[in-house]
């Protein structure tokens, strides 16, 4: 496979996990980072990094609203749950699996 198509799949299946996120509105960030280690806050981060490493100018408010469909006040005013006792002890027992981009 060339690297232009192996670029454009890639791009593919990011459009793919982004939009399946915006849908599942239900699942909180705090429940990804306790599952996988990283939430839609580190794809967003990531997002940035990589625009940062190819000189493209990404503010952080598109790179949120590219990953949520929405700003982020928005979101926390319609889909953020608080989160339980349970799930903030689980996020400190999982915090050493945590993306390192994170920043928790």
């Amino acid at each position: 496979m060339d690297n232009t198509t192996k670029t454009e799949l890639e791009a593919a299946a990011w459009r793919s996990f982004v939009a399946h996120l915006q849908e599942r509105k239900d699942v909180q960030n705090i429940d990804l980072m306790n599952l996988s280690g990283f939430c839609r806050n580190c794809l967003y981060k990531w997002l940035m990094a990589a625009a940062e490493e190819k000189g493209v100018e990404l503010s952080k408010d598109d790179a949120i609203f590219q990953v949520y469909g929405m700003t982020y006040a928005d979101w926390k005013a319609n889909h953020q749950g608080k989160a339980s006792e349970e799930q903030l002890q689980l996020f400190e027992d999982t915090r050493p699996l945590h993306s390192k981009i994170s920043g928790h």
